[in-house]
This record gives C-alpha cells, structure tokens and sequence, in this order.
C-alpha cells in the first residue's frame, strides 16, 4: 500500500520552529515532486511548498516565504518541512502530497497522493 507519513506536529509558541517530516512507503517515488499543504479549521486546504525530485526547484507560498524551509532525502524518501518564526495563523493540520507535476504546477492541489496529516498548534 502506497503511504505517505507526516510525523513532527506539535504544540509551539509564536515565534518558534518546527520541523515536519514526510516518509513515504510501499513504492518508490523516483522522479515526483513532494510538497505540503495546510488546512486550518474553517478554511480550505492550500498549498505551503513543494519540492522537485533533485531539490534543484522549490516553490513556495507568499506566506511562508522566508520562514519555512522544504527539503529532502531521496536515499531515506523522506522530505521536510523546516518552519521558524511561527505565527498563530499557522496553525493548522498539514499533508504531505506526491506528484509528478512540477513544483509551481503542485500548488493547483490536484495531486496523486496525499498523506493523512499532522497537527500543527502556535499559541500566542
């Protein structure tokens, strides 16, 4: 069964970092883009960053930009979420997605699989 595992979700105050992690199981990815959205309650889902296969491409939406980092590891399949400076309107559960469209196309949200998400909590 294809997975995809989001782990690192927390309790943090504005103004600190997290660091999410995406593992993937049950196949190999080579070649797809990773990236993660966001869902708040009450709001849509939207798109934070996405990744290309060798790193060499990241995209990243306006309200993250400077603060959160996308990485990966291809060896270990595992891509990451670095984000500093937290505000409380981060506050939301966050998915790891797959796909082999490119990093900018990602964002549309049409993606082939998703992860089950992890909680991600900023108090003020």
């Amino acid at each position: 069964q294809v997975q995809l595992v989001e782990s690192g979700g927390g309790l943090v105050q504005a103004g600190g970092s997290l660091r999410l992690s995406c593992a993937t199981s049950g196949r190999t990815f080579s070649g797809y883009t990773m990236g993660w959205f966001r869902q708040a309650p009450g709001n849509e889902r939207e798109f934070v960053a996405a990744i290309s296969w060798y790193g060499g491409t990241r995209h990243y939406a306006d309200s993250v930009k400077g603060r959160f980092t996308i990485s990966r590891d291809n060896p270990s399949n595992t891509v990451y979420l670095q984000m500093n400076s937290l505000k409380p309107e981060d506050t939301a559960v966050y998915y790891c997605a797959a796909d082999l469209k490119p990093p900018r196309q990602f964002a549309d949200g049409y993606l082939e699989v998703w992860g089950q998400g992890t909680l991600v909590t900023v108090s003020s």
